[in-house]
């Protein structure tokens, strides 16, 4: 008889063998991986895997020339704006009566004078400078300036002469740039100004010259059926009281148990559970712990601290700044305030343009304010109706027919024997270990049972 697996062996599928990674069952070199589907699906021969019909993306570009057509510019036609007719508020009927402007806080909260904070703010010392102090830093005593000489630059020679004439050279601007007349540009925007047609408004548009109106075909009205109620009584039996007419069986028992009622004339003895379990002690109060009182110390207080002993003042002398004298030439003709800059680009006039300001459609109020506003004057109160409560009452429906404890469930319900997985005990019963081979696979041969001759 062929033998079987232990992966075949289970019936609840939660079993497997020891798969490892690696073939601590042969002694070869090569490598198998164990998986299911290589199991089930063997290789097959060089097969090539077919091509992807899928389009390179490539950026295909346009030769022909671009129109400056959208497909908003084909698409879209003006149409005719009309105004929306404006909503005319209701007016406004102030209520009668005082408004009481008392509130909460005024009523509940008392008021109650305040003192001044005290200021705790330390006073500020002085510092007392004595002596004379003389150190070295660490600086000037690990380095130590050294002799360097200064290197030659390496710049090349100055080849400029300076002219004999005043303003004599000519700039590099003044070389390449070619003075050319400024034309101020033209506007295009268009003028916000209406333009006003002289001929009249025939009224005529596009749409009451191409419009052909069409008569309409007289809709065809289908007649109502009258309404004619049975003459047949009504049972009150719906389809699943004619149709499920319930199993024929035992009555269950009820497991509740019984009903006793409470009189409200018995005594209470007042003796529970917890004050049978748990008695009250006595709690010794704690132990008060006593300060112990404070002694000033005697003799005066000295104030010198360390700083003030070990660190005196000295007197130090001002630093001399490093930066060099200034060489400045003191001429006494006056600055004459010409420049290249001035004598090629003299300035022009230039008129700023106004500012463009539309005229005012609505016009402003001539009469005097009344005080009223719109919502005042258009208001309406309106009473508020409460709406009623569809929510039923919390009203337990008590009934004098005993509960039955009976359901489909318990009636039809048959209970099934567990069964066990073979697999899950050390040798599968019926079974015998024959072999494990090189894949970590353990297999099992089926018992077979004797016959007897005749």
């Amino acid at each position: 008889m062929r033998s079987r697996c232990l992966c075949q062996i289970c019936t609840c599928g939660r079993h497997h063998c020891p798969h490892g990674t690696t073939r601590i069952y042969e002694s070869s070199g090569t490598y198998w991986p164990t998986t299911e589907y290589s199991e089930k699906y063997p290789t097959y021969g060089n097969v090539v895997p077919p091509q992807s019909l899928k389009p390179k993306q490539e950026i295909r570009a346009c030769c022909g020339k671009m129109e400056g057509i959208t497909t908003f510019k084909s698409d879209y036609r003006p149409y005719e704006i009309v105004r929306q007719p404006r909503h005319i508020p209701e007016e406004y009927k102030p209520k009668q009566g005082k408004i009481d402007l008392g509130t909460t806080y005024k009523r509940d909260f008392k008021s109650y004078k305040v003192q001044p904070v005290a200021i705790l703010r330390s006073l500020e010392r002085q510092q007392v400078k004595k002596g004379k102090l003389d150190t070295v830093p660490t600086y000037k005593d690990h380095y130590r300036s050294w002799n360097i000489q200064k290197s030659e630059p390496c710049r090349p020679e100055q080849t400029y002469h300076p002219p004999t004439v005043k303003f004599g050279n000519s700039t590099t601007f003044q070389d390449d740039y070619v003075p050319q007349k400024i034309m101020p540009r033209e506007s295009f925007k268009p003028s916000s100004m209406p333009r006003l047609s002289t001929t009249p408004f025939n009224g005529d548009t596009s749409h009451r010259h191409d419009y052909i109106p069409h008569q309409l075909e007289v809709k065809f009205a289908r007649p109502k059926d009258a309404y004619k109620p049975t003459d047949l009584p009504f049972e009150s039996l719906t389809t699943h009281q004619n149709d499920f007419q319930g199993l024929v069986g035992e009555t269950a028992k009820i497991c509740r148990p019984a009903h006793t009622t409470v009189t409200h004339n018995a005594h209470f003895e007042g003796s529970t559970e917890f004050r049978d379990s748990f008695q009250p002690w006595e709690i010794p109060p704690p132990e008060v712990k006593k300060v112990p009182e404070f002694v000033p110390p005697t003799g005066s207080m000295q104030l010198y601290s360390t700083s003030h002993l070990d660190y005196l003042p000295y007197q130090a002398s001002r630093v001399v700044p490093i930066r060099p004298v200034s060489h400045r030439r003191k001429n006494n003709f006056p600055f004459q305030g010409t420049s290249t800059m001035k004598e090629d680009f003299p300035a022009w006039e230039s008129c700023r343009p106004g500012l463009i300001k539309q005229e005012q459609q609505i016009p402003n109020p001539s009469g005097k304010f009344d005080g009223l506003s719109t919502s005042r004057s258009h208001y309406v109160p309106h009473e508020l109706i409460p709406t009623e409560s569809c929510k039923p009452l919390n009203a337990t429906v008590k009934s004098s027919v005993p509960f039955d404890d009976v359901t489909m469930y318990s009636i039809e319900y048959a209970p099934k024997k567990q069964e066990i997985c073979p697999a899950s005990y050390p040798t599968p019963p019926g079974y015998i270990f024959e072999n494990t081979n090189f894949q970590g696979h353990k297999f099992f041969r089926k018992i077979t049972p004797a016959v007897k001759a005749f």
